[in-house]
């Protein structure tokens, strides 16, 4: 009789992909992630430890940090199923993933499974035929190390979190949280805003000339006046707006930038120098998690959640090697599996003449090679069926891994300089020898055959002395700007040299923040809420080492040092919490001395006299009473960033609130005054006073494209015709509404919202309109589609759906989204199931 396997991984995905280069007599089922963890929740944790003072810790920090683990909710089905089948086996395979997170599961397998067969730890960093075969041959023990060092990161995330995030509720608001990474990440983004707020603007005069050369038209732009280089944005000071450097360049103003046009326009235009230089440049090294995030925000767009949650379900399609990964560092199969590519593709003149190898950086800890496509042959995008994000993500992987394995690419540089009268003009061009990898690969575009003509810059045939026709001349003024924010791609690389946190945790940092809205996105970058701001504050003022990079940084080399057996865990973590400079010590000192009314105020508002605090419902501010006037309070907008409140704009907000509700004018058939006013989510018109009668006058927000302090009567009217009332639909009886939302106009009927196209105006659609609107399949702005309507929430009474989504099912409840376990039949998914999920979250 053949012998069973059972062998356990952690989706239904990576179980179909390594169930095919299995033998017969192998079972493969799925563990749904983690099978154990701390307590959530006060009703997770057991009766009979209720009653200790550490319960709601969920870690025994008087019994040497031992951690409370219980069972989430739904796995216990999944656990007696895996049981079951354990009976009929006789050996267990745990093919969790190959990093500390993917060991822990299996350590926590093994605790609950309690197997009486042989156990077999088979790792593998790629789904491939060869892949699965020798990690079958080279099965070994769990690495307690790596078990050690991610149970430690859990048990000081959560001493961190539940701990600190009290002490915020009580001092700020309710509800508030810090992070033992995350709040680190969250100063990086405050620290920036704080630069843009001291920013000072400096403004500067240049030139810019349109020449020509044997009819070939190019421009070139001032560069000296009078033998000094012309200022530009690098020479002032941020701080001040002053020049860093007052007799080391000229500084145009608009005046003597009109002077010295008359001037050159009227000269001759000489070529006075031209230096030409070859230079060649070397491909990228192949995507590391973090480079991966990076590049993937940049060329496409992609959250770090969406660019992993993508990365993972390639890999678990066997088309990718492992994702969380530190090391650049490639096979010789997959060195070689490149070079063949870039031969096949591009012909042997292509190829590096060495294979090219890559080494990691300090603190490598992950998975020990790149990220690059799976097997000896690189499946080319176009032969796989993938599309969407996939496609395009395995395309820019296929791409930068083939790119690394290809000759350098042969530049020629050439600079010129432009005599005219006491001016000196520069341009430059730039002319592709030989373009090597740029063939295949060219950091920050999707396309590398028009990035290559991008970067071309063709000027003419030029020698010393040459005369060159000037067409036009023109002065340009410009603005200095503050440092720009961090977007997704930046911050990560931010993170990653200040070695806070590592590859497996930037995405979760990133998207926490903003979860939890202490960030938010201002197009692709990154800002910092007031809410974030006051977190961040107190604790620098008070527990300076949770946001401390230094500090955050030291945790993650000794969570490296316990991976690798070089450091013990609990010595660190009672010194960590219970030493004398431990959290709980700091903590017991320092949280009855923090006064809430400071905790609650940011010192940044730009106007002498007025105070800026966040409170339940928000920012807002306060300007003063004085002898003449009494205390006002004005909501500050939320789409107003911190670095964006101007002096101009605090006095607007206080101006409106203190002059108070001001008609512009009448409804002409009601005879109800219109307000304009100022909200937490910006100016609306209000028709009407708030009454007992009429506790909810109708409003309407003013959209960006109208100055609130200049709107009239007639366009105050017309926002306010929205909603609409397009009439009752024929099968429901129900009404269907035009209005105005977040994301544009719309219509609805019943819960259901279908967005208006181009043509259709909201103030003219009508009913006919509207049905057809209503009758095409809905589309989301995520690509999601509805599977069924499950009904109304018993309780709240909203509606609630079966979504389908690009991760999968999910549940939508309004406007919030549950995700729902992998292994749910859609088909008899139900109600109750739906509610159980909502009220668990």
């Amino acid at each position: 009789m053949s012998e069973k396997s059972l062998v356990i991984v952690e989706s239904p995905t990576k179980a179909r992909t390594i169930k095919k280069f299995l033998p017969s007599g192998f079972t493969v089922l799925a563990s749904m992630g983690h099978v154990r963890d701390l307590p959530q929740s006060a009703s997770d944790i057991p009766a009979k430890y209720k009653a200790e003072p550490w319960s709601r810790l969920g870690v025994n920090v008087e019994n040497d940090f031992e951690p409370l683990y219980t069972v989430p909710k739904g796995k216990s089905k999944i656990i007696t199923s895996i049981r079951q089948e354990m009976k009929k086996a006789d050996v267990l395979y745990l093919a969790t993933d190959e990093d500390r997170e993917g060991e822990s599961i299996s350590w926590h397998l093994l605790a609950l499974l309690k197997p009486k067969i042989p156990v077999k730890r088979m790792v593998f960093h790629e789904i491939t035929k060869t892949a699965i075969k020798k990690a079958l041959e080279n099965c070994r023990e769990i690495d307690q190390n790596l078990v050690s060092s991610q149970e430690t990161r859990r048990i000081l995330d959560r001493l961190v979190g539940y701990s600190l995030s009290p002490v915020i509720w009580k001092k700020i608001a309710y509800g508030l949280s810090a992070g033992r990474v995350q709040s680190a990440g969250l100063r990086l983004l405050v620290e920036r805003e704080r630069e843009r707020i001291a920013f000072r603007k400096s403004t500067y005069w240049d030139l810019k000339a349109a020449l020509e050369k044997s009819k070939q038209g190019f421009e070139a732009k001032l560069v000296n006046v009078d033998q000094k280089r012309v200022a530009s944005g690098k020479d002032f000071d941020p701080l001040t707006g002053k020049l860093l450097k007052p007799g080391d360049v000229a500084h145009l103003d608009e005046k003597a930038v009109d002077q010295l046009l008359e001037k050159v326009k009227s000269s001759a235009w000489k070529v006075s120098s031209i230096e030409t230089k070859e230079f060649s440049s070397k491909p990228y090294a192949p995507f590391i998690t973090s480079t991966l995030q990076q590049e993937a925000n940049r060329k496409l767009r992609m959250t770090a959640r969406q660019t992993m949650r993508t990365a993972q379900a390639l890999y678990e399609q066997g088309l990718i090697t492992y994702m969380r990964t530190d090391s650049p560092a490639l096979s010789a199969q997959a060195i070689e599996g490149a070079r063949n590519a870039v031969e096949e593709l591009y012909g042997k003149e292509y190829l590096s003449p060495q294979p090219r190898q890559f080494a990691g950086g300090k603190g490598a800890q992950e998975a020990h090679e790149a990220i690059r496509p799976a097997g000896e042959v690189f499946k080319q995008p176009k032969d796989t069926d993938l599309n969407g994000e996939q496609y395009k993500l395995y395309d820019l992987i296929w791409k930068r891994t083939v790119a690394c394995q290809m000759a350098e690419a042969q530049k020629l540089s050439m600079i010129v300089k432009i005599e005219a009268a006491n001016a000196l003009f520069s341009t430059s061009g730039m002319k592709i020898l030989f373009a090597g990898y740029l063939r295949a690969y060219v950091e920050g575009t999707d396309s590398p055959e028009e990035a290559l003509e991008d970067q071309e810059v063709l000027l003419p045939e030029l020698k010393e002395g040459d005369l060159l026709t000037l067409k036009e001349v023109e002065k340009l003024f410009h603005e200095t700007k503050p440092i720009a924010r961090y977007t997704e791609a930046s911050l990560i690389q931010r993170l990653e040299k200040s070695g806070i946190g590592r590859p497996s945790t930037y995405a979760s940092i990133i998207s926490t923040i903003q979860d939890r809205n202490y960030a938010k996105k201002i197009g692709n970058a990154l800002a910092p809420t007031y809410t974030g701001f006051a977190v961040t504050q107190l604790l620098e003022n008070h527990f300076e080492d949770y946001v401390d990079y230094g500090f955050t940084s030291n945790m993650e080399e000794t969570l490296d040092a316990i991976a690798e057996g070089k450091q013990a865990s609990i010595p660190y973590l009672q010194e960590f919490y219970l030493g004398k400079k431990g959290l709980q010590t700091q903590i017991e000192k320092k949280q009855d001395r923090i006064d809430p009314n400071e905790a609650r105020s940011i010192h940044i508002a730009p106007v002498k006299d007025v105070e800026l605090k966040v409170g339940r419902f928000g920012p807002y501010l306060i300007k003063k009473k004085t002898k003449d006037k009494d205390e006002v309070r004005a909501s500050i907008p939320m789409e107003i960033a911190p670095a964006d409140l101007t002096e101009e704009k605090v006095e607007e907000i206080i101006a409106v609130s203190e002059k108070g509700p001001q008609p512009i004018g009448q409804h002409p058939e009601t005879k109800e005054n219109i307000y304009v006013l100022l909200g937490r989510f910006g100016p609306y018109v209000q028709q009407g006073e708030i009454t007992e009668e009429q506790p909810k006058p109708r409003r309407a927000s003013i959209p960006k494209e109208i100055n609130s302090q200049e709107i009239t009567l007639e366009e105050a009217l017309k926002l306010l015709i929205l909603p609409r009332d397009l009439g009752t639909h024929p099968e429901t009886g129900k009404e269907i509404l035009a209005n105005r939302g977040r994301f544009g106009p719309y219509v609805v009927h019943d819960g259901d919202f279908r967005s208006l196209k181009k043509e259709d105006d909201v103030y003219e659609v009508t009913l006919d309109r509207a049905l057809e609107l209503l009758a095409e399949e809905k589309k989301s702005r995520r690509g999601s589609k509805k599977l069924k309507d499950l009904g109304e929430h018993p309780k709240s009474g909203k509606k609630i759906a079966l979504m389908e989504g690009k991760y999968g099912p999910y549940v939508k409840m309004g406007t919030k989204n549950f995700g729902v376990p992998k292994e749910t039949d859609v088909e008899k998914f139900t109600l109750e199931q739906a509610v159980e999920i909502i009220n668990k979250k």
